[in-house]
């Protein structure tokens, strides 16, 4: 703007100068503000952006009677940014703002004839650069979101990989502490999976995950619910609720589990081990410590049972 506005000008008077000079100012301490502390602004700043940039070309192209090419191409700069970051609502507003702007500006400087030569052409370049700004980026949308799922998903069985639980986790825990509301963590080992796998062979072993996988996902199919693969046979659920709600999920699955009839071996037997903060842990790292102690001891205590945490102070028992 100082650029244009003072520098390569050759009406330069005080008054444009002025304006323009302290145009200069506001917006680059805007600019600033935006780039440093963007919290520190509402929400709908960004939302109003480009409409200001829109509204603020079109002043200043009246103000210095600039109908110029040149002038005209700082309206690409409200509509890539909206293009970019807004949604298609929004798109046609700013362009619909910005082609009354620039009819504003051209109709009065050029007349008619050429003004309307000028806008057709200015209106129809911006329609154009919106359309392929936004189709790229929705194809790049498009790509981060495979992306994101090739990184946070167990391939196998299409539930979160450990990355993903763990930042899940991490999540629900500080909700928790925030709240005040329990959440319950599973720890879940399918039993002798590798005498399926040697028996039957590692297709139906991955049949066998899959299997399970869609049982845990039956069971946890509300929003906040959690299921994860950590790896081999061990799954985890992360569940919102209390210790005798989380009992009966795990009665919950163990049901499922038991209904699955697509395995030549039959169901596969599950041992799982339930923890619940503040129960039985303050911190992520200690939840996940009492739910491996808990499936441990439903191990040592013969497989195919369910083990809830106790305390700190005490040990986990097999029921």
């Amino acid at each position: 703007m100082f650029i244009t506005g003072v520098v390569l000008t050759d009406t330069r008077t005080a008054s444009v100068v002025t304006v323009f000079g302290i145009l200069t100012v506001v917006l680059t301490l805007g600019g600033v503000v935006c780039r440093r502390r963007p919290d520190r602004l509402p929400r709908v700043t960004w939302l109003l952006a480009p409409f200001f940039g829109a509204a603020m070309v079109s002043i200043l192209n009246l103000f210095t009677s600039d109908a110029s090419i040149g002038a005209q191409f700082y309206y690409l700069w409200p509509v890539l940014y909206s293009a970019n970051f807004l949604g298609r609502v929004a798109n046609y507003l700013v362009l619909a703002t910005v082609s009354a702007g620039s009819a504003m500006v051209l109709f009065p400087v050029e007349g008619a004839n050429q003004g309307l030569s000028d806008w057709t052409s200015l209106t129809v370049a911006m329609i154009v650069t919106a359309i392929v700004v936004s189709s790229l980026r929705l194809r790049n949308d498009r790509l981060r979101e495979v992306l994101e799922t090739q990184a946070y998903a167990d391939p196998l069985t299409g539930v979160a990989n450990r990355r993903a639980f763990d930042g899940e986790l991490a999540r629900a825990v500080a909700w928790a502490n925030r709240s005040s509301v329990p959440i319950a963590l599973m720890t879940i080992d399918i039993d002798y999976f590798k005498k399926i796998n040697d028996t039957w062979g590692h297709a139906i072993g991955d049949m066998a995950l899959q299997a399970v996988a869609d049982a845990l996902r039956s069971v946890a199919r509300r929003e906040d619910d959690v299921v994860g693969r950590l790896g081999g046979d061990e799954f985890v659920v992360l569940l919102r609720m209390d210790r005798m709600e989380a009992r009966r999920a795990a009665d919950e699955i163990r049901a499922a589990a038991a209904a699955i009839d697509s395995l030549p071996g039959g169901p596969p037997g599950l041992s799982i081990g339930v923890a619940v903060l503040p129960d039985h842990a303050g911190n992520a790292g200690e939840l996940a410590a009492a739910s491996d102690a808990a499936l441990y001891e439903a191990k040592q205590g013969g497989r195919g049972r369910t083990a809830m945490a106790h305390p700190p102070t005490s040990t986990s028992i097999a029921v």
